[in-house]
């Protein structure tokens, strides 16, 4: 037999997260040292499946199947397309970088009677984390991404109640309040959307007589499945609607500025670039491959709510005062770019919005991480608490302008490519939606650079007169992602090439072809 390569990359890290949760109590440094070691192996098992999947090779690689619960179908599946190839190496790339940027956000603090969760915690509750995601970008049975689906659920509660951020502008007390209002929120909306999906799920067992996505999708393909139009267009809304919580689409989105205001800029990171990204790659996998009619059907209502994410969430960015909370709007706003791409039903929208996926990931990770480390400083996340920084820590100020012009997408910047193929795409299909849709880019330049001015530009408030600039090993977590994002801007070909087949077999599974110009190319 071969090796697992797949089952390995996801179990590494769950099994480190239990190693991690047993070090002793005092040994906090050690735990610290063991989780990034173990997310750098599971680092080192990511690029391997990336280096073995062939682009050009059948649709799903690196399969592995077992039976789990022989009498209801439920199988132990697993198999890679270039999408999730491309959403495990990002996952297993953001994984060490959070966990160095949080190295010391859980570290023992007497706050009257109270005291932070033991650090070992913190740094399992990740591992957890990053195994549940992975095996969900890996799961081919429609029951296994279900359990992993809601199992990631319990430890980012523990993470965003547990763990939340110390910068309180109103104090400790109020500060645990809201994070624990933040942390049952999350989990509330979440589990609302899974229960849901959960019947959809149990519907379509009915429908088809088993789980697995392969089979369902070639059996619907060949003609020997036939699900009735109105069976189709419930169960599609089912899934979907857990997905569209979890990505988050407007109105299903409060949610998330909550979440990431409370949990620590590296939490933050984890819930917006690692976390949410299985909503969006689930729409692609199973909404438009096990229910191809019923996607076109919703196409036009979903464009809508994509439209008005974009626009909404980048009208609230602009608004803002809070900085976590700028950017938790903001992502709303790529959210429904991403969202858009996929619905748009062309092979430009689809690429662009799996690269976008990527591109967030590693966009909005450098912007979060660096807003953390200012926070950290500062105490505040209040935007009027800053002013002169980039006076006193050029490096910081630069690199955080870097991961604000990458969010606002500028040409040479990975984010750029990724938004410029979904509003083509969607012009393409849906020339209206897309000419709104680039509103969004205004309002992005704006919410950024006013974010920018504000907070490092102008005179030098007492108050971070004597602020430090990034220290050692806050460049080891900037610097790779800055240095991704210009490369990824400058030469994209290395993740389109992995992704575009992927796509090709979506469009196919939807029955849809490209619009054809209606200008001829000149000969």
């Amino acid at each position: 037999m071969s090796f697992p390569l797949l089952t390995a990359t996801a179990v590494l890290p769950a099994v480190g997260a239990i190693a991690t949760a047993a070090v002793p109590a005092a040994k906090r440094t050690a735990a610290k040292w063991l989780a990034l070691l173990v997310s750098l192996a599971t680092l080192v098992l990511a690029i391997v499946v990336l280096v073995r999947f062939d682009p050009d090779g059948d649709r799903y690689q690196l399969t592995e199947s077992h039976y789990w619960i022989k009498e209801f179908g439920v199988r132990y599946e697993l198999g890679v397309d270039g999408i999730a190839v491309a959403l495990i190496a990002l996952t297993a790339l953001l994984i060490p970088f959070i966990i160095l940027a949080g190295w010391h956000d859980a570290d023992p603090l007497e706050t009257g009677s109270k005291r932070w969760r033991p650090t070992q915690g913190f740094f399992a509750l990740i591992l957890a984390v990053e195994a549940m995601v992975i095996i969900s970008f890996e799961a081919t049975d429609v029951f296994l991404f279900y359990i992993f689906f809601e199992a990631m659920l319990i430890p980012m509660y523990f993470l965003i109640g547990g763990f939340g951020d110390r910068a309180h502008e109103h104090g400790e007390e109020a500060a645990s309040t809201q994070r624990s209002y933040a942390a049952v929120k999350f989990l509330l909306y979440n589990l609302a959307g899974g229960l849901i999906m959960l019947a959809a799920v149990i519907g379509l067992y009915v429908v088809a007589g088993n789980f697995s996505l392969t089979e369902i999708a070639e059996a619907r393909a060949n003609g020997s499945l036939d699900m009735a139009t109105n069976t189709e267009r419930w169960l599609f809304l089912g899934f979907f609607f857990a997905f569209a919580v979890k990505a988050p689409l407007w109105p299903l989105h409060t949610w998330l500025p909550n979440a990431m205001g409370e949990a620590t800029a590296p939490v933050a990171v984890l819930i917006t670039a690692v976390v949410d990204k299985v909503g969006t790659f689930a729409m692609l996998r199973f909404c438009l491959q096990l229910f191809p009619e019923a996607s076109k059907w919703a196409t036009p209502v979903i464009l809508v709510l994509a439209l008005v994410s974009i626009i909404y969430g980048a009208l609230l960015a602009v608004g803002q005062r809070d900085i976590k909370r700028l950017v938790a709007y903001a992502s709303i706003s790529h959210f429904g770019f991403i969202i858009m791409g996929i619905f748009a039903m062309t092979s430009q929208g689809q690429s662009g919005a799996t690269l976008y996926m990527v591109n967030h990931g590693i966009s909005t990770a450098a912007l979060m991480l660096v807003a953390g480390f200012l926070i950290s400083r500062r105490g505040s996340r209040l935007i009027a608490d800053y002013g002169g920084v980039q006076k006193v820590a050029p490096v910081l100020a630069g690199t955080f302008l870097i991961g604000g012009l990458a969010t606002l997408s500028l040409p040479g910047l990975a984010p750029f490519v990724s938004e410029f193929l979904v509003l083509v795409g969607t012009f393409a299909r849906y020339p209206v939606i897309g000419i709104i849709a680039t509103l969004g880019i205004v309002l992005a330049a704006l919410y950024t650079l006013v974010l920018y001015q504000r907070t490092m530009t102008g005179p030098v408030k007492p108050e971070v007169a004597a602020m430090p600039d990034l220290r050692v090993r806050e460049l080891v977590v900037v610097a790779p992602l800055v240095v991704l994002l210009i490369f990824l801007g400058v030469y994209p070909k290395p993740l389109t090439d992995v992704v575009n087949p992927a796509v090709e077999q979506t469009m196919s599974d939807v029955q849809k072809k490209d619009p054809q110009p209606e200008v001829e190319a000149a000969k």
